[in-house]
């Protein structure tokens, strides 16, 4: 496969994996106001993916011994946590607003590489921080005291913060013969997901006959499984799966732009789905989030200077040979922070 061929289907799974998470949140809003709990549809939806994923953990079960660190991590913050929070917070503020806030997270990463690993980063960067930052500021509509509920916007937050250790962790397989395969930690990533979630959210208490009946989507009665399946198979098994592969047939920084639509995408699915239209200031703060999220994830950090060589009186350095035509050059943006790997 050339190139270009590789490069346009690693953009259409990219596409697909944005499309396939921003439906998400329409498919369990209904669900949870059928009855079911924000946590039991979370674990429902962290369960049933983990099944599917079942015969790929067995697979790679040599990452159980090779990497556990990383595999908890995953599961508790990159799964359990950014879930958890996210349903959360639908249930009390509308889903674009939820998935707006959760989308600082990549200004949030940039916050993390520049004051906790020390690391400089760009201009562009620290411009898209801010934009982020004031976008959010439009979105909750700060000048009228915060009319949304104050609990959910916390717990989108929360979300944005897991996603942030979803980020770092992903960056932690490595490269070359010791790298995890990032299918094999998202399948061990779901079933750990699984483990914590049902001890949190206790699924033996569970309205199980919400998902025997129908659930309103903004006037039409859709059967409850079906909205289950949706979560299962499409907004978690295939948005995962195509969301790394996406990745490697792209570069992190291109894939993670690209999983930006995700935010837009789900917007469009809660206002035309279930009737949630956001006012003009909301639309062009969210706007300016997803651009702020845009450049904060495509900046790369500064390169530090290299160190200029010593040479002494007594010998002094030989000149050296020109380069030869066609040398290797640094590639651009191979240590950008923040990418995500949808």
């Amino acid at each position: 496969m050339h190139a270009s061929q590789g490069r346009s289907v690693g953009l259409g799974l990219a596409l697909a994996s944005a499309f396939a998470f921003g439906g998400s949140g329409v498919a369990a809003k209904p669900l949870i106001e059928a009855g079911l709990d924000p946590l039991h549809v979370v674990w429902l939806r962290v369960t049933g993916a983990a099944l599917v994923m079942l015969p790929v953990a067995w697979r790679h079960r040599a990452l159980v011994l090779r990497r556990p660190a990383l595999l908890a991590g995953f599961g508790l913050l990159a799964v359990a946590g950014v879930q958890a929070c996210y349903f959360a917070s639908i249930s009390r503020i509308p889903v674009g607003v939820a998935l707006l806030v959760e989308y600082l997270a990549p200004a949030l990463v940039l916050g993390w590489v520049r004051f906790v690993q020390r690391r400089q980063v760009t201009r562009a960067a620290a411009v898209g921080v801010v934009l982020a930052v004031g976008g959010l500021a439009c979105v909750v509509e700060v000048w009228s005291g915060l009319s949304f509920d104050a609990v959910g916007l916390l717990l989108a937050l929360g979300a944005a913060c897991c996603q942030v250790g979803y980020f770092v962790l992903s960056d932690q397989g490595g490269e070359g013969e010791g790298a995890a395969d990032p299918i094999g930690v998202i399948a061990y990533g779901l079933l750990i997901g699984a483990l914590v979630l049902t001890v949190v959210a206790r699924p033996w208490g569970m309205k199980w006959s919400v998902l025997g009946g129908s659930a309103d989507m903004n006037g039409s009665q859709v059967p409850a499984v079906l909205l289950l399946c949706w979560i299962v198979l499409i907004a978690t098994v295939l948005a995962y799966v195509t969301g790394v592969i996406s990745v490697r047939r792209l570069s992190p920084q291109v894939a993670g732009v690209v999983a930006c639509l995700e935010a837009v995408l789900a917007t469009v699915f809660a206002w035309v789905l279930l009737g949630e239209h956001l006012s003009a200031s909301q639309i062009i703060g969210g706007a300016i989030v997803l651009t702020g999220a845009f450049i904060a994830q495509s900046a790369a950090p500064k390169a530090p200077k290299a160190p200029k060589a010593l040479t002494t009186p007594e010998a002094p350095s030989a000149p050296l040979p020109p380069a030869a035509p066609g040398g290797p050059l640094p590639a651009e943006g191979e240590l950008s922070p923040g990418h995500s790997p949808a």
